[in-house]
Parts: C-alpha cells; structure tokens; sequence
C-alpha cells in the first residue's frame, strides 16, 4: 500500500523555499520512483584552475601548435587531454 504524498506549499520566495527543503524530507512530498532522467544540454562544465608546470621548451611548442591552428593554448592542451583520456 502506497503512501499519499503530501501535497507541496506555495512559496512567496526562494528563500523561504530553501529553508523548507532544508527541514523537510522530499519523499513525503514527491514520489521518486517515478522521477524521469533529464539531459540539460546547455550547461556550461564548471571549470578548476590548475597550476601545471612544464619545461620551457614543451610550453613553446605547444605554444606553436596552438598558433599553427589560430587556437589558444590553453584550449588546445584541454583538447588535447580530453582525446587521450577517450583515447
């Protein structure tokens, strides 16, 4: 026998909405076992910055490189990684 979900408060403001989930269990709100996967395909992918330390001549030539094909650097080594690690 399935339990009848409570039904969910309006709220005047996302504030007063947070601190609602933040004391309340979603489960007695929604039923999750019938929850869909959705793809966001406009998000952009967090990014971290990173300190990586190269010798000089290796900067240089991936320096060229990225000049050669009229691309940042810095874009082309996260290229670079992302094929070697799909590789």
């Amino acid at each position: 026998m399935t339990k009848q979900a409570k039904s969910i408060p309006k709220f005047t403001s996302e504030t007063q909405e947070r601190a609602f989930w933040e004391a309340h269990d979603s489960a007695e709100y929604l039923d999750w076992k019938q929850a869909k996967k959705v793809v966001l395909p406009n998000l952009k992918p967090s990014t971290k910055t990173i300190s990586l330390r190269l010798p000089q001549h290796l900067l240089d030539a991936i320096k060229n490189a990225a000049n050669a094909r009229d691309v940042p650097y810095q874009s082309l080594i996260k290229v670079w990684l992302q094929e070697k690690l799909h590789a």
